[in-house]
């Protein structure tokens, strides 16, 4: 006995009968001169029918597969309709699929790619800030108003070369942006291929100016700076977070955005809860004699907002705050150099593990199985690292520069 579908007869072309009645899995053509129009037959995993529309059309010279809609939903004359739609407007950027949609420009992708991201972002909107200002000067004036899917590796190029050799920094970080958002286009399937991906690498000068790392003060000289800023008469609760960020080796927007119900005293050590590490990770940090001190001082300051380092006028310092007290006491050394320092000296000056120094630091391991076998925090490890680093600062044993060899 022949199944329902042997009698079912393939025609040359799709007609309305065969759509409704094909039921054998499959994918069927239009014929020649549907604009590659073809009907997908398959069973879904419950078992039920599925039949859906496909086209496959040269874009750009590339080959896509676009979706057009399911059937009953889609009939095979608008089925139709949209492949000569497609043939039409692939030139002018737009693509009929399930509904209709206009491939975005390079400024509108930039928004879905920050949207997408501002979620993960904890910095208070530091990231968008500057991700917005990156591409604004460097990017958009060039691609801003140009679809995502026109955008080729020499446009690409054309933003980077005059900038890579004179700021090589801010050129990789505008590359790393504008890949971001060349790969949300892919994802979204506006285009195949990422402009500023490997190929752009390899064609981009290796030479220019050497990267410039955050200036740090040798570790001899961070006494002097504390005292400096010690009498400065800067406001008293910049001059205390500037000693704490020093004498716990973190980093400023941790240290500006400390709260009190994160310190235990007793216990001697400081909490900062996943959402505000960089890491996002929770962060242990033990609390020295000195930074204990320190926080006595600044309780004296407090302003009822659970800030241990409230400014002025109310809310965290400002990330420029600290910043600009090191520049005007000519302090050859940006806050977030102290922790390089620290670095430094716990090299060359101490006998500790390395990984004791890089847990002080909240660096996270990059060798998987390594931290998959270390479950401690070396916590008290790195507690008499840290009395040992405010020794030093003190002067307490055998001299400022020369405790510790």
């Amino acid at each position: 006995m022949r199944s329902q579908d042997a009698l079912i007869e393939r025609p040359y072309r799709l007609s309305a009968r065969f759509v409704e009645a094909i039921q054998q899995p499959g994918r069927y053509g239009d014929g020649r001169g549907s604009g590659g129009l073809s009907l997908r037959v398959k069973r879904t995993a419950r078992g039920h029918l599925s039949k859906s529309w496909g086209q496959r059309i040269s874009v750009d010279g590339r080959p896509r597969n676009l979706g057009l809609g399911t059937w009953p939903h889609v009939s095979l004359a608008e089925a139709r309709q949209k492949c000569v739609l497609n043939l039409v407007a692939r030139g002018r950027g737009e693509l009929v699929t399930g509904r209709k949609r206009t491939v975005p420009t390079f400024e509108e992708a930039v928004d879905e790619v920050i949207a997408i991201h501002r979620v993960g972002w904890k910095d208070g909107g530091r990231s968008e800030q500057t991700w917005r200002a990156t591409l604004r000067d460097h990017a958009v004036p060039k691609l801003g108003g140009r679809p995502v899917h026109r955008i080729t590796t020499g446009d690409v190029m054309a933003v980077l070369l005059p900038i890579w050799n004179e700021k090589r920094a801010t050129a990789r970080q505008v590359r790393h942006r504008i890949s971001a958002v060349m790969r949300w286009a892919v994802a979204q399937g506006y285009r195949e291929d990422n402009p500023a991906g490997d190929a752009i690498g390899a064609a981009l000068p290796r030479n220019g100016v050497r990267v410039q790392h955050r200036r740090a003060l040798p570790y001899a000289e961070v006494a002097g700076a504390i005292a400096a800023v010690r009498g400065s008469g800067a406001y008293p609760v910049t001059v205390l977070a500037f000693e704490f960020l020093v004498l716990t080796a973190s980093r400023s927007g941790e240290v500006r955005g400390a709260r009190w119900e994160e310190m235990d005293l007793e216990a001697r050590e400081w909490r900062i809860p996943a959402e505000r590490m960089k890491t996002g990770r929770e962060h242990r940090v033990p609390l020295s004699t000195r930074a204990l001190a320190l926080l006595r001082e600044a309780r004296e300051h407090a302003d009822g907002s659970g800030l241990v380092f409230p400014s002025a006028r109310g809310g965290p310092l400002s990330e420029a705050t600290i910043g600009k007290m090191v520049r005007d006491l000519k302090i050859e050394a940006v806050p977030h150099g102290f922790r390089s320092s620290f670095r430094d000296w716990a090299a060359e000056c101490t006998e500790v593990p390395r990984e004791v120094c890089e847990l002080a630091l909240a660096h996270v391991n990059r060798d998987r199985v390594e931290a998959a076998y270390r479950r401690s925090d070396l916590f008290e490890r790195r507690r008499e690292l840290m009395e040992r680093w405010a020794a030093f600062l003190a002067g307490a044993e055998n001299g400022m520069a020369g405790f510790g060899r």
